[in-house]
């Protein structure tokens, strides 16, 4: 087991000490790298897209043969998008409560619209805090208030991407563990990967949007089961 070498993409988050209980417990028979995002826990000097953090992927891992992904909420989609362009490089693929499936649903579309307009009327919306803080909550994006420009132009780039056409290209043996009761990316999003990933296996379990964090044994005896 001591061979495989897995690298984790977290979710969107500043802060990635929360990770080293699930972390310490994989490293006891693999290989762990978890890596620093652009925007999140790395610097970001322009705007990203998808496509973009796909090409930084290849070059974080640009050395090894073959490497096991293990993706988290929006480490997912960044993961998915990867192993549907880049299948010689990924042995296995582990999605955990990921994003990625587009929505046309009316929250998504008018958190779409908000970003959007927070950034072409940013400089009206700031003068009013009121305002400004009920379009934050509109768009159920705590994090967004935080970001700095280039990473609220990221988040508005991502959001718009659709991991849903590329998903059926996946060749790596794919594990997806969902969250039951994950109200951040439902686990009908969970359903429908599975449903398009063609060797994909779904593990359903009693957790919301981070089982990682609140199950970790029982994540990582799931992810040591698939990888052995």
């Amino acid at each position: 087991m001591g061979t495989l070498k897995i690298f984790i993409l977290h979710g969107w988050t500043y802060d990635i000490e929360k990770w080293d209980g699930f972390v310490s417990v994989l490293k006891k028979d693999y290989h762990v790298e978890l890596l620093k995002i652009p925007g999140l826990t790395a610097k970001l000097e322009s705007a990203y897209t998808i496509e973009d953090y796909v090409e930084w992927l290849k070059n974080e891992i640009a050395r090894e043969e073959k490497v096991v992904l293990i993706g988290h909420s929006n480490g997912g989609r960044i993961a998915s998008f990867f192993a549907s362009l880049h299948p010689e490089k990924v042995s296995h693929l582990i999605l955990i409560d990921s994003a990625g499936i587009y929505h046309k649903d009316i929250g998504i579309t008018l958190k779409r619209l908000v970003f959007k307009n927070i950034a072409k009327f940013g400089k009206k919306i700031s003068k009013s805090k009121i305002l400004e803080k009920l379009l934050y909550k509109a768009a159920r994006e705590k994090d967004y208030m935080k970001a700095s420009p280039i990473l609220k132009k990221t988040m508005e780039n991502l959001i718009k991407s659709d991991a849903t056409p590329h998903l059926p290209n996946i060749k790596s043996k794919t594990l997806i563990i969902w969250g039951r009761n994950d109200k951040v990316t439902p686990l009908s999003d969970g359903l429908r990967m599975h449903e398009l990933i063609p060797n994909s296996k779904l593990e359903i379990i009693e957790a919301r949007h981070s089982p990682q964090f609140t199950n970790p044994i029982e994540i990582t005896k799931l992810i040591t089961s698939f990888l052995s």
